[in-house]
């Protein structure tokens, strides 16, 4: 379905995919300040935006711990980032931001994660077909 968009769509996936993908960048997919170690379903993650061409949005800006994680295990054992946006590779340089807000008005045990995305459209001009 995604393949058969035009490759000059802007298409962002977002949701809760319960994977890891880690910290440490890898293949401009994943940047640098993700969070935890990867996990089976975030090299599937992974393998998926390679394929698709997308990068993992959230790991591209560095923000303190607690604007990373996404999921914290009941009893606060652990903390997870397992929400993420995806966006095309092509339209990486729009995403302006993106984070996760702990303690937004939600009523789930996620937190909210959201980007800041600057697109800017140009009008192509076609000209008129030369009369004769």
């Amino acid at each position: 379905m995604i393949r058969q968009e035009k490759a000059t769509d802007d298409v962002i996936i977002m949701g809760d995919w319960n994977a890891v993908v880690g910290e440490g960048r890898e293949d401009g997919v994943v940047g640098d300040f993700g969070l935890g170690t990867r996990n089976e379903r975030g090299q599937m993650l992974v393998d998926f935006c390679k394929r698709l061409n997308m990068i993992v949005t959230n790991t591209w800006f560095k923000h303190e711990k607690r604007r990373r994680y996404t999921w914290m295990m009941p009893g606060d054992i652990g903390r997870y980032q397992l929400d993420y946006i995806l966006v095309k590779h092509r339209y990486r340089n729009s995403v302006k931001n993106s984070r996760a807000y702990p303690g937004a008005d939600a009523n789930t045990d996620h937190n909210l994660v959201a980007a800041k995305i600057e697109l800017i459209l140009k009008v192509i001009q076609r000209r008129d077909g030369v009369k004769r």
